[in-house]
């Protein structure tokens, strides 16, 4: 599930302030980088659906070298998956359960202001 209407896709930062933020937003960067893109997780479980699943923030480099603070990064659109163990997430053709939906807009609206305190 793609999030096109938080108005994340497209913005272009430098990585270390995307980096403060989706961390103090609650994002984890956790080695997920390459030195062209970058992913911050956030990670949710249900246990009414005993499920496990990811809200991720992808990034690439436009200008520099991931992990350089001075790296100009562009945001993609934020997307949510569905974990299935032990083939990975999937992100298209999925139902989310309203409350994953929910806590997802809240967390990338928290995201959004941290960006736009910088």
């Amino acid at each position: 599930m793609k999030f096109e209407s938080i108005g994340l896709g497209d913005k272009e930062f430098k990585f270390s302030t995307l980096q403060h933020a989706a961390e103090s937003a609650g994002f984890i960067h956790a080695g997920q980088w390459d030195y062209e893109r970058v992913t911050f997780d956030y990670k949710m479980a249900s246990t009414e659906h005993n499920v496990t699943y990811f809200l991720r923030v992808h990034a690439y480099a436009i200008e520099g070298d991931i992990p350089s603070p001075d790296a100009k990064v562009k945001l993609l659109d934020p997307i949510l998956g569905k974990h299935y163990y032990p083939h990975g997430v999937e992100y298209e053709n999925e139902e989310f359960p309203n409350t994953i939906v929910t806590k997802s807009k809240q967390k990338l609206e928290l995201l959004k202001e941290k960006l736009e305190q910088q």
